[in-house]
């Protein structure tokens, strides 16, 4: 399958969502297991069928793996940030990273509050409506605006800090030069529907992503759990590295 044809996918995926959250009026928890919203079946049933339709393998944060054996594997969050969409705050998305043996190869992440939307290209770049974007190459971290998952448990120097609450838009804004860093603190950790697709769209505009740990991040295994951190410059993220370690 072509790069064209993945793109496209993933779009409709992504449209598809947006339209049937459109149609949601109970946007509360669904009661099947610990929160899980009813706004996360719909995104992740209306997602997963386009995507199986189209002849991807699917692996989601909501109902695991399908078809995980394909050539082309979409790790996918299908409302990234859903607690913020349960409470009305416009920081939630989709986020679809679609995987080849190589690894990550396309990927798409979409605001479903706002439409903004971001997609990379291995080896292509990253792209935010269509415009090209690039990380701020910040490399103070006392110059630094810093994201976080989870709390920190000390000081690291920052300028100033934000907690937004959705991984991928996270990432995101590090891509775009909003924020120059994201660390995933101590004690936190995500899956890897929870940044793979915001990984992508960092390196292919220029910022340094790794794990706190110095594990990989590129895997398909669901149970995976690490602490990604992102940022703008090699510096920025040698000084972050070295400050969660301590």
């Amino acid at each position: 399958m072509d790069i064209a044809a993945i793109r496209g996918l993933l779009n409709r995926a992504a449209d598809a969502v947006k339209t049937a959250l459109g149609e949601l009026t109970d946007w509360g928890l669904a009661g099947t297991r610990p929160g899980q919203y009813k706004s996360d079946l719909v995104a992740d049933k209306v997602a997963c069928e386009i995507l199986l339709n189209g002849g991807l393998g699917i692996l989601s944060e909501e109902s695991g793996a399908h078809n995980p054996d394909a050539d082309i594997v979409v790790v996918l969050d299908p409302l990234d940030g859903s607690t913020n969409a349960s409470r009305g705050l416009p920081w939630y998305a989709i986020s679809l990273c679609a995987m080849d043996s190589s690894g990550p190869l396309v990927s798409l992440v979409v605001n479903l509050a706002t439409g903004r939307r971001y997609e990379a290209v291995r080896d292509q770049g990253a792209f935010r409506d269509g415009r090209a974007i690039e990380a701020s190459h910040c490399a103070k971290v006392d110059e630094a605006i810093v994201g976080f998952s989870g709390y920190p448990d000390h000081y690291m120097g920052w300028s100033q800090f934000r907690a937004l609450g959705a991984a991928a838009l996270d990432l995101c804004a590090v891509a775009e030069g909003a924020m120059d860093a994201y660390v995933v603190a101590q004690r936190t950790s995500l899956s890897i529907w929870d940044y793979m697709g915001g990984l992508l769209i960092c390196r292919e505009a220029g910022a340094h992503v790794a794990d706190a740990n110095g594990r990989g991040l590129i895997t398909r295994d669901l149970a995976v759990r690490r602490r990604p951190i992102a940022a703008a410059s090699a510096e920025l993220l040698s000084h972050l590295l070295a400050s969660c370690s301590a």
